[in-house]
């Protein structure tokens, strides 16, 4: 324990000492969230580095995340803590696959979900997040739809739009898509007095037993502001963790012990450690025509998403 704060005591002093923002996504340690400037959703963090004085940002999350952070702040230093850490549903898609089903399907719009590469949100249309695409996808114009990469929430957003043509291809995130309805009956046997939060990136199957669907954040507030004492979490195993620390006087149970993201739990304190030293992880490079034409898809989801 004490080898831990003193890693953290020297982080937090080199970050002061350089100017460095730290981000961390939900899903990492809760080591690495005591020390970040600010934790929470892919998108609801790069919001956050648009807004601070700091030259240097430090991700610590998976690859698309920390592109995400500098498609809407190119003039940053942004530093992805572990290079190896990258997103399988990210990478299922590239932009030759997309750009063949878009010439098939000129008059479809294409919408991509956040987890997606700044290669493939500098092709589409309009981006989304797990949390605003069911009001994106409503305020879109045009009917016809093309949603990527994940048919999992894809399948969401469709079932609550029928009005919509939502085209969906073979994508998914592997760990969420991994869980069965036999482990949610499982789970309830077992804790029969907990409340079922599960995410829109789990199988229709499986997210039409929960009592809220919603994504991470929307998940934890949830869970936050709810009078109810116990809950079966439904995403990555890392929320349960802490959901509990916040929570002390409720319960959280995780639904299934395959919910472990292993990019996510990648990212170690002394990686952020050699970051903020100079020596470690991989600064984010994209071209500047990369960065316009993604920047306007996510532009694109804000001007929806607030209509």
């Amino acid at each position: 324990m004490n080898m831990i704060k003193d890693i953290q005591q020297e982080i937090l002093k080199l970050k002061k000492e350089k100017d460095i923002c730290i981000l961390a996504h939900s899903y990492e340690a809760h080591e690495i969230l005591e020390i970040a400037d600010y934790a929470g959703d892919s998108y609801a963090l790069s919001v956050k580095a648009k807004e601070v004085d700091a030259k240097t940002v430090i991700m610590c999350g998976v690859r698309f995340m920390a592109e995400t952070v500098k498609i809407l702040s190119p003039e940053k230093q942004v530093i992805l803590a572990t290079p190896e850490a990258g997103c399988e549903m990210a990478d299922m898609m590239n932009r030759a696959m997309i750009e063949k089903v878009k010439a098939k399907h000129p008059d479809y719009t294409v919408v991509a979900y956040v987890n997606t590469t700044a290669e493939l949100k500098a092709i589409c249309d309009v981006c989304v997040t797990s949390s605003s695409a069911v009001n994106v996808v409503k305020n879109i114009e045009n009917e016809k739809i093309l949603f990527i990469p994940d048919n999992n929430l894809g399948t969401f957003v469709k079932r609550l739009l029928p009005e919509k043509d939502i085209m969906l291809l073979d994508g998914c995130c592997p760990i969420h898509a991994s869980v069965t309805p036999e482990e949610v009956i499982r789970a309830k046997v077992a804790h029969p007095d907990a409340l079922i939060l599960i995410h829109p990136e789990c199988r229709p199957d499986v997210a039409g037993m929960a009592d809220f669907v919603g994504s991470t954040a929307d998940i934890m507030n949830f869970a936050k502001n709810s009078e109810r004492k116990e809950f079966i979490i439904g995403t990555e195993i890392s929320i349960a963790e802490h959901l509990q620390y916040e929570c002390p006087d409720k319960r959280f149970y995780p639904l299934s012990a395959k919910l472990i993201c292993k990019n996510m739990r990648l990212t170690t304190l002394v990686d952020v450690l050699d970051c903020c030293k100079g020596i470690g992880g991989e600064e984010i490079v994209l071209d500047n025509e990369t960065i316009t034409s993604a920047k306007k898809c996510i532009d694109e989801m804000i001007r929806l998403n607030h209509e």
